[in-house]
């Protein structure tokens, strides 16, 4: 059986727009052939300059009626980033965001901003913020890495959040077992792995919320693949919750 390593990316400084993430990792990480890295969607977000200040924003009619006692500025923002609401309880809102993810807010954040009065945005296309870091990864040590850009996310059916992709590059996202049986010969029909997923929540572990490491190396696994964190997506169709 394999032997799966999670090592921290540690001493990376506080990221602003520009600065080059995959560099600031090279630095910091003897990478090896088929790790994968995975970064925290918040540095990549404010590296790419998803930040907003709240100052900036004025809200409408409907970001007051769904803020509740919340700030209706965040929900201007959050509106601005949905492309429908999927459910409201003021001021909790659940979205599909332009990507297709459905989660609470438009994944529109306030920690571990840059600063007071800002919320940070999602990335505008984290499969391509995570091939452009695999790519400067690879022209800087030469290795060939999976990147996997990941956020916390809650699920339906259980209580708490955990770390899922967002953004995909150089990996494989989905294992599909269909069509495959199992010891005593049961054919499996609906078995379908979302290993990118899975790859992102053992980061999480040592990469925490409130420890200041934001990035992490997983190694030991083989998943190299061309996938990307558009595939995991339920189609809406396919979507019991929608």
């Amino acid at each position: 059986m394999p032997e799966l390593r999670v090592l921290p990316v540690g001493g990376l400084p506080e990221i602003g727009n520009g600065d080059d993430l995959g560099a600031l990792i090279a630095e910091r990480a003897e990478l090896e052939d088929g790790d994968v890295i995975v970064v925290a969607q918040k540095v990549v977000s404010k590296a790419e300059g998803r930040v907003v200040r709240l100052a900036d924003v004025e809200p409408s009619a409907r970001a007051r009626e769904l803020a509740g006692s919340d700030d209706p500025r965040r929900l201007e923002v959050i509106l601005g980033e949905a492309k429908r609401i999927v459910r409201s309880r003021p001021p909790l809102v659940v979205v599909e965001t332009r990507h297709g993810f459905v989660c609470a807010s438009a994944g529109v954040d306030a920690s571990n901003a840059p600063e007071p009065g800002t919320v940070v945005l999602l990335p505008v296309d984290p499969d391509d913020s995570a091939a452009r870091i695999r790519d400067r990864l690879r022209e800087l040590t030469g290795r060939s890495v999976g990147v996997i850009v990941s956020d916390t996310f809650g699920r339906a059916w259980r209580q708490g959040i955990a770390n899922v992709a967002i953004g995909a590059a150089g990996v494989e996202v989905l294992r599909d077992f269909r069509g495959h049986y199992d010891a005593n010969g049961y054919e499996l029909h609906t078995t379908v792995i979302a290993i990118a997923d899975e790859i992102a929540a053992a980061a999480e572990l040592v990469m925490g919320k409130l420890e200041g490491v934001p990035a992490a190396v997983v190694r030991g696994l083989d998943v190299v693949g061309e996938g990307t964190a558009r595939d995991i997506v339920m189609p809406r169709g396919q979507d019991l919750f929608q």
